[in-house]
């Protein structure tokens, strides 16, 4: 039986390969996607410079949702990324995934980031 710790311990290896491999720079920065049980979290990273240019969650004052933790919720997410990152004339970013499955909460976060304006 795979318990929970297990689980989060091959979902951290898996992202350490990913992010091996992928990097965040200003001109270019790495949209980073965290999902707990109740909240989805994302945030365009600047990797050369060590810091986060913007953010978005289902946590923000600003996003209704009936719940926090479905594929509506991450898609809300996605946008409001989108919308901080144009604010900040970002236009591409590199996708990190953060060791999960493209599925689900993740790829509906993807999804909505895609069609309000960011490319990748």
């Amino acid at each position: 039986m795979i318990t929970k710790k297990d689980k989060n311990e091959v979902r951290k290896k898996r992202h350490a390969r990913v992010r091996s491999k992928i990097s965040g720079t200003a001109e270019r920065p790495r949209l980073n996607v965290f999902r707990s049980n109740k909240h989805i979290y994302a945030q365009l990273i600047d990797d050369a410079n060590g810091v986060t240019l913007a953010s978005a969650s289902t946590m923000d004052k600003g996003l209704e949702t009936a719940s926090a933790s479905n594929a509506e919720a991450a898609a809300k997410v996605g946008e409001a990324l989108a919308k901080n990152a144009s604010e900040k004339n970002i236009k591409s970013v590199v996708f990190d995934r953060g060791g999960y499955l493209y599925h689900g909460r993740v790829k509906a976060l993807a999804d909505a980031a895609r069609e309000n304006g960011l490319e990748f």
